[in-house]
């Protein structure tokens, strides 16, 4: 019965694996070194394969980026993307004029659908210290009716997202920020519009897990069919139905019956993504997610004759100032500032 429970235990990598109707999940974490004026690293980057920088060299890289650590514009069609900013910040800037500067606990939910370009640049806002990034980007699909639709982006602020605490038999404590979906009557807020998460039928959840040393928690159920998998990203040990779980590992779990989580001697950290799988062919090239061949080559014309609109900042790599503090600007004008 344990072994039905319990399945897929792997390593984690850079790119994790995941489960339809999610695509893959990435966890960035870098030390950066304190900033320049530029909001780059004031550090020398001789030695770095700059624009294509994904070694981790002195605890950091650079990515895509050549001045500031990111990822400078680039296309998307027919997926979401979930940015949860665990340290450090985030620039987001698109196609659509839109722009946003967010971390240290937000989370960005951006739906590409019929096509945009976007930046993700990480700014070195602190002159004099180390400026350390960690983050989850998090791949979701779309279903083919709403591949086309108009993209979008929701900003999920830390002070919105339910925290639901709770003390085990022994008083150890477990936190759960409820990112998307539910848990007993708290819910997450929102997601962008068109997203598969919209539809509460289709269970989507996204959980981020801190439990206390030594703490135990019994992960509530689900329903037959849902996929469910765990991501233990910081700690000593777990076990899972008397299954031990080394740290950076990952787990599929059976989702229609709780499941009990036995936490070690340190505290751990988890990721549990779980959804109702989109029951349709998934073609997939670079930052194209469509249902066929002939699709993603639609969608490389079409990027090639239009754009997806242009790109309207000065820049390919653009930040905000290194003055401004979290805020969102939407493509109809709305504004929000934290």
């Amino acid at each position: 019965m344990t072994e039905n429970i319990v399945s897929n235990i792997k390593p984690l990598g850079f790119t994790w694996q995941t489960n339809n109707p999610f695509l893959f999940c990435v966890h960035h974490l870098d030390n950066y070194p304190p900033g320049n004026d530029k909001l780059g690293p004031n550090a020398s980057l001789k030695g770095r394969n700059l624009g294509e920088d994904f070694t981790l060299k002195d605890g950091w890289r650079m990515y895509h980026g050549e001045n500031i650590p990111g990822f400078p514009s680039h296309p998307h069609r027919g997926f979401e993307t979930v940015t949860i900013v665990l340290q450090g910040f985030v620039d987001h800037s698109d196609s659509h004029g839109a722009a946003g500067r967010y971390g240290n606990g937000d989370v960005q939910w951006m739906t590409a659908g019929s096509g945009l370009q976007h930046s993700e640049m990480f700014p070195l806002l602190s002159k004099t210290e180390n400026n350390p990034c960690e983050l989850f980007q998090i791949w979701l699909n779309l279903p083919k009716a709403n591949k086309y639709c108009q993209p979008h982006f929701k900003m999920l602020w830390k002070e919105e997202i339910p925290i639901i605490k709770e003390l085990d038999e022994k008083g150890k404590l477990i936190e759960v920020r409820i990112i998307a979906g539910k848990i007993g009557e708290v819910k997450a807020p929102a997601p962008a519009p068109d997203s598969w998460a919209a539809d509460e039928n289709n269970e989507i959840a996204i959980w981020l897990v801190k439990m206390e040393a030594n703490s135990k928690w019994n992960i509530p159920m689900a329903s037959k069919g849902i996929y469910r998998s765990l991501y233990f990203y910081k700690g000593s040990s777990l076990i899972i139905e008397d299954i031990k779980i080394n740290q950076y590992h990952s787990a599929d779990l059976l989702p229609n019956q709780s499941v009990l989580v036995e936490n070690g001697e340190e505290d751990s950290y988890l990721l549990i993504l779980q959804g109702k799988p989109i029951d349709e062919p998934v073609a997939q090239y670079g930052p194209f997610v469509m249902n066929s061949t002939e699709e993603i080559q639609q969608a490389f014309d079409d990027f090639r004759k239009t754009q997806f609109g242009g790109w309207p900042w000065p820049t390919h790599d653009n930040v905000h100032p290194a003055t401004q503090g979290r805020f969102a600007k939407y493509s109809d004008g709305r504004e929000e500032n934290k």
